[in-house]
């Protein structure tokens, strides 16, 4: 649950290409296979790094650009036949754009035979549009050249007119302290995201500890390790081996998303797509919560957990404190499995690698029980300050019970966006959750009781605290409701902004008047002696989205974005054809020469030969006058966005001032 796991953004260091020739997400390699003495195979492999995708010919509309081949004088010399095959693809939903995404993990390969029709021909000439996405989007135009003679491919130097010279040149900017533009957020925290899995795996291991099926358990076991033992370093030894078992069974229990991919790419991964498995999550979770209210058991069966402690008595040693082990997690299950099935949840709903993400939070969970079993081994005598086992532990299930609840109505909203119902809109997931934190407020202050309580007593200050908590949580999801907070704690949990009851359309990120052209908002700038924000961004950019929703929605960002700056917006993957008169060919110090036919390529290519970037999204400061304000930036949390603005600001009165 990306959302609910409060991850904070990835930032990349922006990757240029094109002409720089850089590093690619994306390695490309070409071959022709001869059928025939006409027939040819066109054969494009691309390797794409890990994390990213490269979206299919076929992928829906609305959503992530498609990747879009132009076959150089088709018809012409040859001719296509049939289409251009692919390598299997997986499909996943977006929340942001609300369409089923059809992509390529790991590698994609291009299939297309063609027959000649002139015999003269020697070479194939195949330009590859293509969108590669992670936490950024790049927008790529690649070109191949497949030679049918064995020879080597001949790169024929086109002619560029003085007209398209002109235009190239003016795409140009004369951008002064350029000096300044690296520096941005360039730092990847992929690693810094497993360890805080792993703290809320561990968090979630903290828990179970206080439930009924596992919190008993732990005197007994120290004590029977402590007298068992011939002395008191071996019942330590034997108590901590102990410990260390558990957290090796829970990090086993992940290996099988690492060793058999196809669980995680086309199990996992498609619970967030399909609406019959999302239906069937959260039957399941309510099903768990149901069970945490004390209306039924959940157990394995009993003979598993029989047969693990006859071996542990037969085998003796580290293997048979192993079944020990292997029978604590089986025997616990009616406590443990609810809150692994969260966990299970969480991940498949967060962003990146799904069997990663699940290691690091099952071991951290591992880690969480096992922990107190080598700490009182190691000091017996803090036993004595534990808690008595009590109705308190049955406070504990019921507050799980309803969590589960919770996560429960995420599986149903998705299936609602997935199904495209407009049923669960964001107001009525919000009014469920309230709904549901009141309850649970209720319970914690007595109001309400489940048939597993005890006797009616005098509320703990615990109790108290918590329900206090969960009022606190039912106000702050009605401010949301009522647009008075902005949730930025539930960050895209909910469904998003636009998918409401009260639906807005509007041209400008967050209402805010921008300029799609930038000569036209560069005059604006000069006429009102504004900086600019210079926003290259994307339709299908997943992270542009967030940015906007999350970061200049922020009171203390977007009053800067709206007041403060002129924004100027351009979409790099904007597939609409410039007019005839406004289209060109570019070259590039290279010699290279593109063809800038539409809007997107025009901004692409503004984009890269000004900032050496094609990342998006992608934040520029600058004057009027085009000098640069501040280094570039792209995702970034709300308080460093704004500090960015607000140096660009410093920086722009200095410039006025002098």
């Amino acid at each position: 649950m990306r959302q609910f796991l409060a991850f904070i953004f990835l930032l990349f260091t922006s990757m240029a290409f094109y002409a720089q020739d850089d590093e690619n997400p994306v390695s490309w390699s070409h071959e022709l296979n001869k059928i025939s003495d006409t027939e040819f195979d066109l054969i494009i492999k691309g390797d794409i790094f890990k994390g990213w995708h490269v979206y299919s010919q076929h992928t829906a509309e609305g959503g992530s650009l498609p990747s879009e081949f132009t076959y150089e004088k088709a018809g012409i010399d040859y001719e296509l036949v049939g289409e251009t095959k692919e390598s299997p693809t997986e499909t996943a939903f977006s929340d942001i754009f609300e369409v089923d995404e059809t992509f390529f993990k790991k590698q994609a390969i291009f299939t297309q035979r063609v027959k000649l029709l002139n015999p003269d021909v020697r070479q194939i000439d195949v330009n590859l549009f293509y969108q590669v996405c992670k936490e950024v989007c790049l927008a790529v135009d690649k070109d191949f050249n497949f030679v049918l003679d064995g020879g080597e491919a001949v790169t024929v130097e086109k002619h560029v007119d003085e007209r398209s010279l002109a235009m190239g040149e003016a795409l140009k900017l004369d951008l002064k302290n350029k000096d300044i533009l690296k520096g941005g957020n360039d730092q990847d925290e992929g690693q810094s995201s497993l360890w805080v899995v792993f703290g809320l795996g561990f968090l979630g291991g903290l828990i179970a500890l206080l439930t009924p099926c596992v919190f008993p358990m732990i005197p007994l076991t120290v004590s029977f390790f402590t007298k068992q033992s011939q002395n008191k370093s071996k019942g330590i030894v034997n108590a901590v081996l102990y410990g260390f078992f558990i957290v090796l069974i829970y990090f086993l229990l992940s290996l099988p998303f690492h060793i058999f991919d196809s669980v995680d790419s086309q199990i996992l991964n498609t619970i967030a797509t399909n609406i019959w498995l999302n239906l069937a999550f959260f039957i399941i979770f309510v099903f768990f919560a149901f069970s945490f209210f004390g209306y039924y058991e959940l157990t394995l069966p009993s003979s598993w957990a029989n047969k693990m402690d006859a071996a542990s008595n037969k085998v003796g040693g580290g293997i048979g404190i192993f079944f020990m082990a292997v029978t604590l997690a089986i025997v616990s299950f009616s406590c443990t499995g609810p809150i692994l099935g969260g966990l299970l949840g969480s991940t498949t709903l967060a962003e990146g690698e799904v069997a990663n993400n699940l290691t690091a939070g099952m071991t951290g969970f591992g880690v969480a029980l096992a922990l107190p079993f080598a700490l009182f081994a190691m000091f017996p005598a803090w036993l004595n300050s534990l808690p008595k086992s009590g109705g308190w532990m049955t406070t504990v299930k019921v507050v799980l019970g309803f969590l589960e609840l919770a996560l429960a109505f995420k599986f149903l909203s998705n299936a609602d966006l997935v199904g495209n119902w407009g049923i669960f809109k964001r107001e009525i997931f919000l009014g469920v959750w309230i709904l549901l934190f009141v309850l649970l407020t209720l319970y914690l202050f007595g109001v309400i009781r489940f048939k597993h309580d005890g006797p009616k007593q005098k509320l703990s200050l615990g109790r108290k605290m918590t329900g206090f908590l969960s009022i606190a949580v039912t106000v702050y999801l009605i401010l949301g409701v009522t647009k008075i907070s902005n949730l930025k704690l539930l960050s895209g949990f909910p469904p998003p902004d636009f998918y409401s009851v009260f639906q807005q359309e509007s041209d400008c990120p967050m209402g805010i008047d921008c300029y799609k052209d930038f000569e036209t908002g560069l005059a604006h700038a000069k006429s009102v002696n504004k900086p600019i924000l210079l926003d290259f961004t994307g339709w299908a950019c997943v992270n542009c989205r967030k940015m906007e929703e999350n970061v200049w929605s922020d009171p203390e960002v977007y009053p800067l974005l709206k007041d403060e700056y002129v924004l100027i917006s351009l979409y790099i993957d904007d597939r609409k054809e410039l007019p005839l008169e406004e289209q060109f060919d570019f070259k590039y110090d290279s010699g290279r020469v593109k063809t800038i036919q539409t809007i997107g390529q025009k901004w692409g290519t503004f984009q890269t030969v000004n900032f050496n970037s094609a990342s998006q999204p992608y934040y520029v400061l600058i004057s009027s006058d085009l000098e640069l304000l501040n280094s570039a930036i792209q995702s970034a949390p709300s308080d460093e966005y704004r500090d960015w603005l607000l140096k660009g600001l410093e920086n722009y009165k200095k410039i006025g001032s002098e």
